[in-house]
């Protein structure tokens, strides 16, 4: 059941805009609140509010850097999410392939059943066009 809670958390914090631009920006390393607000048009403690939410969900962490207090992602999360992802993924790969290979046995069979229908065409003209 953690782990459900886990990936709730994962989910919910990257459905802003906001916090998945937050992370694209800590992707290229860490990063004060200061130049992670700087992008933005909205306040700095909007920024502190989104930061704690990706805090709560394990995907940054603050350091200690003398008088800084720099993000960091953390790649954790995302990697559970990753791979939850995957397993439908999978699924759904598999479904497509057995919809392309259906699809295939479809034509296959109406191709077949064209050149059927031409044979029966010719014969009842006699062969003549």
């Amino acid at each position: 059941m953690a782990r459900s809670g886990s990936l709730d958390a994962t989910f919910a914090a990257l459905a802003a805009p906001t916090r998945r631009a937050i992370l694209d920006r800590l992707a290229r390393g860490e990063a004060t609140v200061t130049e992670l607000a700087a992008p933005f048009a909205i306040s700095q403690p909007a920024i502190s509010k989104h930061l704690k939410v990706l805090e709560r969900a394990g995907l940054i962490s603050r350091g200690r850097d003398a008088q800084r207090r720099p993000r960091r992602l953390e790649t954790t999360p995302l990697a559970e999410a990753t791979g939850w992802l995957e397993g439908y993924r999978r699924l759904w790969e598999g479904n497509f392939q057995r919809l392309d290979a259906l699809l295939e046995e479809l034509k296959a069979g109406r191709g077949a059943e064209q050149g059927s229908d031409t044979q029966h065409v010719q014969s009842d003209r006699g062969g003549q066009r």
